[in-house]
């Protein structure tokens, strides 16, 4: 067992940040026995809501963890032994990080960006911002967002002081989930389900209480007619999701995502991209607690 990075994985810990070890090449440890070739239908990674259950850390970002009796555990043991690195849940930890690969990308986020902590990396540097957000891989040249459903890797505390998340750095994800509204635009399913009580039978709230956070959030998708409307689409799903947290469940949320999603796709937003937006926003913050 590599001593240093557990102690490093146990003192972010401690921290509130979510960790898990890293083996050779930057990849995570892979999926238990149990869920070896997906067998588990890939849960909870990008699919279906929930924390990772497994006692060995599996399913990638999902299996980062604040507890140290986890982190100490035997069945973590065999994958400490075998790390090379440690890696954090940025969105966990309520941060995100801008992943610049290169010299060009540090010279075009120092030109564009405002300041905040920077840490360096073996190509160029992440930067390091308090907010989350949806993740999404090369959003220009040599640029990667990790936040939500994904992982970095732990290279030390870094230099400078956090800054809120800019929307300069949001509208990198938000212009491939939004186009100018077209005519006639409808989502496949144009008439959802009411949300039912009688459905959602592990909701601790009234229809009432639902609604008017509902339409609240409705309100403010149908309000981004030039931009925006996908990255809000994901806020209101995330917001809507955290409401739910604390219930036993189940508290149908798929019919509520369902009329973001349709919101989102009334002032343009391809209805591919809104179901994404959704779907990351209700598993997103699924993760601190039971919804479904």
């Amino acid at each position: 067992m590599s001593a240093h990075l557990l102690s490093a994985a146990l003192d972010l810990a401690a921290a509130s940040v979510p960790v898990l070890p890293l083996r050779a090449g930057k990849r995570p440890v892979g999926n238990c026995p149990t869920c070896t070739g997906n067998a588990c239908g890939g849960r909870p990674n990008m699919k279906t809501p929930g924390s990772c259950q497994c006692p060995r850390p599996c399913h990638g970002w999902a299996a980062a963890t604040t507890d140290p009796a986890v982190l100490r555990s035997p069945a973590w043991a065999e994958a400490w032994r075998e790390a090379h690195a440690v890696a954090y849940h940025p969105g966990g930890a309520r941060l995100t990080v801008v992943d610049l690969d290169n010299a060009d990308a540090i010279t075009w986020a120092r030109q564009t960006l405002p300041a905040t902590r920077t840490v360096p990396t073996t190509r160029g540097e992440h930067w390091i911002y308090l907010g989350t957000m949806q993740s999404a891989n090369n959003v220009r040249p040599s640029v990667d967002i990790k936040s939500c459903m994904q992982y970095a890797r732990w290279l030390g505390p870094g230099t400078g002081t956090m800054t809120q998340l800019p929307d300069t750095v949001r509208a990198l994800v938000e212009r491939e989930e939004t186009t100018p509204p077209r005519a006639e635009m409808v989502s496949s399913l144009a008439r959802p389900a009411t949300w039912d009580p009688a459905v959602a039978t592990g909701c601790r709230h009234t229809k009432r209480y639902v609604d008017t956070g509902l339409n609240r959030g409705l309100d403010l998708v149908r309000a981004c007619k030039e931009s925006g409307a996908g990255s809000k689409a994901y806020g209101v799903a995330s917001f809507i999701a955290s409401q739910h947290a604390a219930c036993p469940g189940p508290c149908d949320l798929d019919t509520l995502g369902q009329h973001i999603i349709d919101a989102a796709v009334s002032v343009g937003v391809p209805e591919q991209y809104a179901r994404r937006a959704v779907s990351r926003g209700l598993d997103d913050l699924a993760l601190l607690g039971r919804v479904s």
